[in-house]
């Protein structure tokens, strides 16, 4: 096999593990919840929340790392570390230590989160860069649809610590593996000199309250939660004054300046915003109005990532050829209809009408995905594609709990959420007002994918202004499209 193909399998493969343990561990809380002693609610969460809070925090730090000291070190430090931590969270003997494990685990997968789209983009020329991306992109999608479903099989079967320790044979062999098939990167022509720590500090530290407010959203008040934001923006804020006056900033603000680069990762947050609520609110639809199982919850989510894995590649190679502006912005065009025709869902809707509504949305996305990474490592200047993989995969992050919070809150405010809750505990034949349930629990979902769908059509405009990709980068380089 090319050596470059080897190179996209072992970093797919580390996307596989970290995206597969942000979503695996959610249907496993109940499980660790009995171990030990704990109600579900409260502490439990952090079990989750740890993960996602120092994934967020550390992704911009270790992007910059990777331009100073090559990404193929990174990355495979990033592995031992998970596989380090996955052992640690397995044997965890207390929930105390289960969190702190989870948050040792998740400095694995920043650093390895970082440097992916870096090292995809010096291993693969422009010419076939996309399609490498969309097969990157499969894995990602994958990893994270599966993670309920694999999570449940496993927890049912043998346990929940298992969701942790199958990670560690596989992530010794990718540690193996990685050692021939990434190459060390020259990066002394381009690197800084230092890392700048008070900057990385402050957008670590902003990050992490920004993504605290977002995540407990739903159930702090929400003074707590907007001061937490507040606070994460104005950490921010003064990280972005002390980057602009530092000689090695953690973020080089100029790449900014640069229409196709600025349009891509404001393209993929308002994406991410938009779409990730899919997958956080149907199960709502499916468990508590229409009734169905945990599994089969599962089972119906699935046409949404199966669609994606078959688009993204084919969109990727499409972009090779015609550039990555109209199918950007055509792929969310049609998630936009996708999220439409979602919105028209009831409690009479047949199992034909709501996978043909997930596979409009997932073509959409796949068609979405690749092109719009294409056109952002592409644009990167020479020297730092670690800190723009790491913006991409921060813009990311931060769009998915945008967009749990954003959903959730239009689904509580509407009534959605109560109505639920109530339909949940109804007994069939008991005399309760089932259509003024139905009708309050639609309201509330409704008006999420409604909510959804404008920030996907705001995405498509972005999307279709940017502009010429062969245009001039920060730095002299300019890029073919």
């Amino acid at each position: 096999m090319d050596r470059k193909w080897l190179a996209l399998a072992v970093v797919a493969f580390g996307t596989f593990m970290t995206s597969l343990d942000a979503s695996i561990v959610n249907i496993s809380l109940p499980s660790i919840a009995l171990t030990f002693h704990t109600p579900l609610g409260g502490a439990i969460e952090w079990v989750v929340i740890a993960y996602l809070v120092v994934i967020a925090a550390m992704l911009l730090t270790f992007g910059r790392l990777s331009d100073i000291v090559g990404p193929k070190p990174v990355w495979r430090s990033g592995l031992v570390i998970f596989t380090l931590g996955s052992a640690w969270c397995g044997a965890a003997g207390t929930l105390e230590q289960l969190i702190v494990a989870r948050a040792f685990q998740a400095i694995g997968g920043a650093l390895i989160f970082a440097p992916s789209f870096a090292i995809i983009t010096d291993a693969f020329s422009a010419t076939n860069r996309g399609r490498a991306l969309g097969l990157n992109s499969v894995v990602f999608a994958l990893g994270t649809s599966l993670g309920p479903t694999l999570g449940g099989l496993i927890t049912q079967h043998l346990s929940w610590r298992w969701i942790f320790y199958v990670n560690v044979p596989v992530g010794v062999l990718g540690v193996i593996a990685s050692h021939y098939a990434l190459r060390s990167s020259d990066t002394h022509s381009h690197a800084r000199p230092r890392l700048d720590l008070p900057g990385a500090g402050l957008i670590a530290a902003g990050f992490a309250c920004m993504t605290l407010g977002l995540s407990f959203s739903q159930e702090w008040h929400w003074a707590r939660s907007a001061s937490w934001l507040l606070v994460g923006l104005a950490m921010l804020v003064a990280a972005g004054f002390l980057e602009r006056y530092t000689p090695d900033p953690v973020v080089d603000l100029a790449v900014f300046r640069h229409r196709v680069l600025g349009s891509a990762l404001a393209t993929m947050t308002l994406a991410m915003v938009a779409l990730f609520a899919v997958t956080f609110i149907l199960p709502f639809y499916f468990e508590q109005l229409r009734r169905f199982s945990v599994m089969e919850s599962a089972l119906l989510l699935t046409p949404l990532p199966l669609t994606i894995a078959v688009v993204a590649p084919l969109s990727g190679a499409m972009a090779d050829r015609i550039g990555s502006r109209w199918l950007a912005s055509g792929g969310l065009a049609l998630a936009t209809l996708g999220l439409l025709l979602l919105a028209r869902l009831d409690e009479a809707s047949t199992i034909w009408e709501i996978v043909s509504c997930l596979v409009v949305t997932g073509f959409g996305q796949g068609l979405f995905q690749s092109p719009n990474a294409r056109a952002l490592m592409n644009a990167a200047p020479a020297g730092e594609q670690g800190q723009v993989s790491s913006l991409y995969a921060t813009a990311r992050v931060l769009g998915q709990s945008v967009s749990v919070a954003l959903a959730g809150a239009v689904f509580a405010g509407l009534g959605g959420a109560s109505a639920g809750r109530a339909l949940a505990l109804a007994h069939p034949g008991a005399a309760t007002d089932l259509g003024g349930l139905h009708h309050a629990f639609l309201a509330g979902f409704h008006g999420a994918l409604l909510v959804c769908a404008g920030m996907s059509a705001v995405g498509m405009v972005v999307a279709l202004i940017r502009g010429d990709e062969g245009a001039e980068v920060p730095g002299g380089v300019r890029v073919a499209s």
